[in-house]
């Protein structure tokens, strides 16, 4: 239990043109040594929210429903330790039934935007597939926008 091992504050106080002069090899001793602890961070702050999941959740809900809530905060004591607990409410639509609501609201002369919220969009796989007429179509209504770069560092295998 006494691994962890911090950061060394030099790193985290360089600067990105700090970074864009280093070497080829000591960029990378960085970048994976950053994305291994990445990964050794991530897997241990879950093991610590299932934990806190697994020793406070009767109690936020006991507290929840003795307000008369399924969702929401509660503030609950451990020995001298606060701990804001938080049960948030997760939504999901069957997205088949609402487009049927849609119609129905639309055949009765109503606007199901008025209801609804849509988000129409295209798969690029498919929209690179049809005839260039078809992609003419839907032209307009595409923009293409560059996303995050991502860069993988390894070393030359010969």
């Amino acid at each position: 239990m006494n691994d962890i091992t911090v950061l060394p504050p030099q790193i985290t106080r360089l600067l990105e043109t700090d970074l864009t002069r280093l070497d080829s090899g000591r960029l990378l001793e960085v970048s994976a040594d950053l994305n291994y602890r990445h990964a050794l961070l991530t897997k241990a702050l879950s093991q610590v929210n299932t934990a806190l999941a697994q020793r406070y959740g009767q109690q936020l809900q006991a507290a929840l429903r003795a307000t008369g809530r399924d969702f929401g905060t509660a503030h609950l004591t451990d020995g001298d330790v606060h701990i804001k607990a938080e049960l948030p409410k997760r939504v999901q639509w069957d997205q088949q039934r609402l487009k049927d609501i849609a119609q129905r609201i639309a055949a009765t002369g109503d606007r199901a935007e008025d209801y609804i919220d849509a988000k129409l969009s295209v798969s690029e796989s498919r929209y690179t597939n049809w005839p260039p007429a078809l992609q003419q179509q839907f032209a307009a209504a595409r923009t293409v926008a560059p996303g995050k770069p991502t860069f993988t560092l390894s070393i030359e295998e010969d």
